[in-house]
């Protein structure tokens, strides 16, 4: 892929051209080449056109990561469309929710995952029936079309081969037409915030920052044609589907999404697909580090690893490089409202440097605190990657994007001499003790050294004398008999006083999205 590529359908022809004999996706039994990736994409855009979708109409994709949801959404994209990827762990009020605000025509969604029926769900939240207008859901004016991704749908929705099949009459040209008249200032996808700390933002971006950001990630990742990249973050989300997909188009690599993350799945799927490109939260390379069937699984093949968060540690890193051999092991940083990425570690840099912070500015961008060289402040960018705004939000676009370019990211951070940014905290996590100000992601990392702590999260508490104290939740390591008065001694001597946690709690696991991010907001309701 080059840069003057402007558009994803673009990059989709390119490697369906590129690389037509090479394996594009493995789903389960189903294995495809990018040959024919392409043209279930293209007679999926067929399909869009046979039914009404226009260019810049929102269409919606509500399933988790599969080779249908590939097809679907870039068949969409492919028909000019823009994508709206609908959070898994959406309940139905909120997922009807996203719809209504972005004015969805099209929804894609899945029968049943994880034992719940998305139909139903969506049904009882957004009402059912037919009105004037062929409406499938009442409470959904501007949703047209709903389409089950399985072989069975509701009367008034519509199974995901019957959808196909009304795209076999449009010719060829007229799909490429529509996907030649976009261009790469076009929008491509509203992706929505977590919505951890308040209602979801629709983040609105475009092919170009898209492409440009993930042809960048794979070139600072060292992704390319013979990897085989197992994709386990959720494609709703910006990593999952950008630097997943996207990144696997642009070099012709493999892609075979999970749909959950199961640590026993993940292992046999790394054996038995010999997969080499793992990225992913801090957790997840934990969780097999620690598995204790970790030995009876073929691992050789791993060699790069990404993955990012506040709190990284040094010792993850080294057992990476150290137990399972990863020749690569990087961090980064980004968020939604910057395509994803921001910052990233290169190749070669010192494990200590990677553990710590998360790499520097990507070419085309620039970074900066709004703070002293080497105290914490807000992290600011600014470059290509910072979004086109907020969907039908003018004042919220205007908060957080200065008049010259500067996205305010909410997330605390420090930068080094050479430019390396270390996450120290969000804004809203912040508290203060005793006159200091106190950061939850730094107590973590401090936490995270003593060889009985396997996860944490420390959240501000009340204190009538100090304003407010440390609470940390702590996953212990299986087998430890770690007592919370042992844990607070041992912080006394490892961390300034501010810092130390008042109190313990012992928890089998945080509550987490699944994008990985700690909800701290959930913590804070237990107090």
């Amino acid at each position: 892929m080059t840069a003057s590529w402007g558009t994803i359908p673009e990059l989709v022809r390119w490697a369906a051209g590129r690389h037509p004999d090479t394996e594009a996706v493995v789903d389960g039994r189903t294995r495809i080449t990018y040959a024919e990736l392409g043209a279930r994409i293209e007679r999926a855009a067929a399909a869009c056109l046979a039914r009404g979708v226009d260019t810049g109409d929102r269409v919606a994709v509500w399933a988790p990561n599969s080779l249908d949801w590939i097809v679907a959404a870039l068949g969409a994209v492919s028909a000019g469309a823009v994508l709206v990827p609908l959070n898994t762990r959406f309940k139905g009020t909120e997922a009807a929710d996203v719809l209504r605000r972005s004015g969805t025509r099209l929804l894609f969604v899945t029968g049943t995952f994880l034992g719940t029926s998305y139909v139903a769900s969506l049904r009882r939240a957004a009402g059912a029936g037919k009105p004037a207008g062929g409406r499938p859901l009442p409470a959904l004016p501007a949703l047209e079309r709903v389409v089950v991704l399985s072989d069975d749908a509701p009367p008034d929705f519509e199974t995901w081969q019957d959808f196909l099949a009304a795209g076999d009459g449009v010719p060829g040209r007229k799909v490429r037409a529509r996907a030649d008249g976009l261009t790469g200032s076009a929008p491509s996808d509203i992706v929505f915030t977590s919505g951890t700390t308040g209602r979801p933002k629709g983040v609105t971006t475009t092919h170009g920052q898209t492409l440009r950001a993930y042809d960048t990630w794979a070139d600072l990742a060292g992704l390319h044609g013979s990897d085989r990249y197992l994709i386990i973050n959720p494609f709703f989300h910006t990593f999952g589907y950008k630097a997943g997909v996207l990144a696997c188009l642009t070099r012709g690599a493999t892609m075979i999404p999970q749909p959950v993350f199961n640590v026993d799945t993940a292992l046999a799927n790394i054996a038995a697909e010999r997969i080499s490109v793992l990225p992913g939260p801090p957790t997840l390379h934990q969780q097999l580090l620690d598995h204790p069937a970790r030995h009876a699984h073929d691992l050789s093949t791993l060699r790069l690893v990404v993955t990012g968060a506040a709190v990284v540690p040094l010792r993850l890193v080294e057992r990476l490089r150290e137990e399972l051999g990863v020749g690569t092991v990087l961090t980064a940083y980004g968020l939604s409202e910057a395509t994803g990425i921001v910052t990233m570690c290169r190749r070669g840099d010192d494990p200590a440097l990677i553990a710590a912070t998360s790499g520097r500015a990507i070419p085309g961008t620039e970074v900066k605190v709004a703070a002293p060289p080497g105290t914490p402040g807000e992290v600011l960018v600014r470059g290509f990657n910072v979004m086109r705004g907020y969907h039908d939000d003018p004042e919220a676009t205007a908060e957080a994007i200065t008049a010259d370019g500067w996205l305010h990211t909410g997330d605390v951070g420090v930068l080094d001499e050479a430019g390396n940014l270390r996450i120290t905290d969000r804004l809203k996590d912040m508290f203060i003790a005793g006159g200091f100000n106190a950061y939850p992601a730094e107590i973590e990392q401090l936490l995270l050294t003593h060889p009985d702590v396997t996860d944490t999260a420390v959240i501000g508490v009340p204190d009538p004398r100090l304003g407010e104290v440390a609470k940390a939740y702590v996953v212990r390591r299986p087998g430890s008999h770690l007592t919370a008065d042992d844990l607070i001694a041992w912080s006394r001597r490892e961390m300034a006083n501010y810092k130390v946690p008042r109190s313990v709690e012992f928890v089998r696991s945080l509550p987490r999205n699944a994008g990985g991010k700690i909800l701290k907001g959930e913590l804070r309701g237990r107090e």
